[in-house]
């Protein structure tokens, strides 16, 4: 029996400037729906949570929702003007959430709502949006880039209450892993028109694909006029997508390279090998600590740190935020002197910092005058180029070289200023935090384009898998003072740390060093049945959530419906099945757990 959805939109359309920014959209969202919606810049992705929340008019169609489901969204940028603190913001209004139940949330996200909202971070504006959004018992949760501008420590936090969560969501996403983990089907937003699959977005590229290769096919079929569209088609996924292959094999062998020139501790080796200028190191770290405050208040953010950069690394800077990127970063570009130890810049050294600030961009700006000052020609790091060229090597349509910057979304002006910094002529490129905002096939071509990059990178980032595709070398920080040197991304930086917990926890227990454990809780008196749920439950979820990840594995061929829809069907069903039986499952052993620990 089909579940009936709780929201949904018939023949939904609307019109932008002159034309149909979509139309003719069909949605159907169901209770307990996990949907990824992806699309390009400007595609309309946040109008489309806007018109899903009911907060946008459409030009067509009709909207129907359930009574008395209570939809709540998480803005990409929310409205903080006119509230004294960030508490005020999280609680204001008649649809707010009660303050304690605000500081709850607050309290597990470790964000202080007493703070001035004028003066608060980006981080801690979208942690109150959290907290706001996530205290107000949702039964639809529309999330415009949660992740932004929160750091690893957060966006794992979120993870799990998304996991948790019985609600149903729509997310819109640059973070592939967040996806990945989270969505259990997808919603592809693609020049004005709506698909959907029954795919979480591990499956999303293999379908993508397939759908880029049949539009191939059809195009080529069709007048010479309508070839133009098959433009985005060749400089897309398919033909990018391949040659990514050889770069990320490229990068494999720089981290073994540069395991290699590490030493089994983890600590960067200072020895330069003999061959001369190919090896030339460019930033060298010797013994650096870097502190803040005075006496009692005083915090070592690092010490005794050593390190070579070599021309060519492409390094990432990780941790929880207050951990010190910022300040390692700016003491190994020379912006920031240490306190203890050396710094040593190659005198050649050239620096572009790239920080996702756009007071630069000014509203009447044309795309001509950003890239090339007015002219139609742009020289990018030495080579001369059409500056229509060079902005299709950005994804802009070439026409668009007289347009305004205003009439850009936030996306393609982030995507507009990396085409910008990077024709600049430079030898070392600072990232910070640059995925923010940038749709999925633009993290593709800034993927593509730091590979082909001459110099040395060094970004600071929380996009694990952007890490994971980006860098050759890592540097962790954890607020202890001391810096992890891993050869490789985010994951094995992530693997060093489990390894290095497990060890200490094995040292402990071999010392007899380890604290006893604190006496268990008095428990209620279960009954044989409830107690035998109570000890059995946890594998069985297990088993579901393998079931589960198996069975959309295989639908995530793009073929299989054509080539055996019998199959297809029965995997459908069979997920639908242990999903439900997953979500009574945990249902069950959590009322058994509060009767346990109560």
């Amino acid at each position: 029996m089909a579940i009936a959805p709780i929201l949904s939109w018939e023949g939904l359309g609307l019109i932008q400037g002159s034309g149909w920014l979509f139309k003719d959209l069909d949605i159907n969202i169901g209770p307990r729906d996990r949907l990824a919606l992806i699309g390009r810049n400007g595609a309309g992705k946040s109008t489309l949570l806007r018109l899903i929340a009911g907060d946008v008019e459409a030009d067509q169609g009709n909207r129907s929702i359930q009574p008395g489901t209570r939809v709540v969204t998480l803005e990409q940028d929310p409205f903080f003007k006119g509230h004294e603190t960030l508490l005020d913001f999280a609680i204001h209004g008649p649809d707010a959430p009660q303050q304690h139940e605000v500081e709850a949330i607050a309290d597990q996200l470790g964000i202080d709502l007493s703070r001035e909202a004028a003066s608060a971070s980006g981080g801690e504006r979208r942690r109150a949006a959290l907290c706001r959004a996530l205290a107000s018992d949702p039964d639809l949760l529309l999330l415009d880039e949660p992740t932004n501008h929160l750091d690893l420590v957060a966006i794992d936090w979120l993870e799990s209450w998304l996991q948790r969560y019985t609600g149903a969501f729509v997310v819109i996403s640059h973070d592939r892993t967040f996806l990945t983990r989270l969505t259990r089907a997808t919603l592809w937003l693609d020049r004005g028109s709506l698909r959907r699959k029954e795919v979480g977005f591990g499956g999303f590229e293999a379908w993508e694909e397939e759908v880029q290769k049949e539009e191939t096919r059809a195009a080529e079929k069709l007048d010479a006029k309508l070839k133009i569209e098959a433009h985005w088609l060749e400089r897309g996924v398919t033909a990018r997508r391949k040659r990514n292959q050889g770069r990320l094999a490229k990068l494999w062998e720089m981290r073994a390279e540069r395991a290699a020139m590490l030493s089994p501790t983890g600590t960067a080796k200072l020895a330069v090998s003999g061959d001369g200028s190919k090896t030339k190191s460019v930033i060298v770290a010797e013994h650096v600590t870097k502190r803040f405050g005075e006496g009692e208040n005083q915090r070592t953010i690092f010490k005794d740190f050593n390190l070579r950069i070599q021309r060519g690394d492409r390094i990432g800077i990780v941790g929880a935020n207050g951990a010190g990127k910022s300040t390692l970063l700016k003491v190994l570009i020379g912006e920031m002197e240490p306190d203890e130890g050396t710094i040593t810049l190659a005198n050649t050294l050239t620096t572009i910092v790239i920080d996702q600030q756009r007071s630069f961009l000014k509203p009447d700006m044309q795309l001509r005058d950003v890239i090339a000052e007015g002219s139609d020609w742009v020289d990018v790091r030495g080579v001369r180029k059409h500056v229509q060229g060079y902005l299709k090597d950005f994804l802009f349509d070439p026409g668009l070289i007289d347009a305004k910057v205003g009439t850009l979304s936030g996306g393609e002006r982030s995507r507009l200023l990396l085409a910008r910094e990077f024709a600049r002529p430079s030898n070392l490129l600072v990232l910070d935090e640059p995925t923010n905002d940038l749709d999925l096939e633009t993290l593709d071509l800034l993927q593509e384009v730091i590979s082909d990059y001459d110099g040395t990178v060094l970004i600071v980032s929380h996009d694990r898998d952007f890490l994971d595709r980006t860098v050759n070398l890592t540097l962790g920080l954890d607020g202890s003072g001391q810096i992890d040197i891993i050869a490789g991304g985010y994951a094995d930086w992530e693997a060093k740390r489990k390894q290095r917990t497990v060890s200490a926890k094995a040292k402990a227990k071999a010392e007899g060093s380890a604290p006893p454990p604190p006496p268990p809780p008095k428990k209620t008196k279960l009954s044989y049945k409830d107690q035998r749920d109570y000890d059995l439950l946890p594998g069985r979820i297990e088993e579901l959530e393998a079931a589960i990840v198996r069975d959309e594995e295989a639908l995530a061929d793009p073929d299989l419906y054509t080539r055996d829809p019998d199959t297809f069907a029965r995997l459908t069903a069979a997920i639908e099945k242990a999903r439900s039986e997953k979500e009574a499952a945990e249902e069950r052993w959590l009322e058994l757990a509060e009767q346990v620990e109560g």
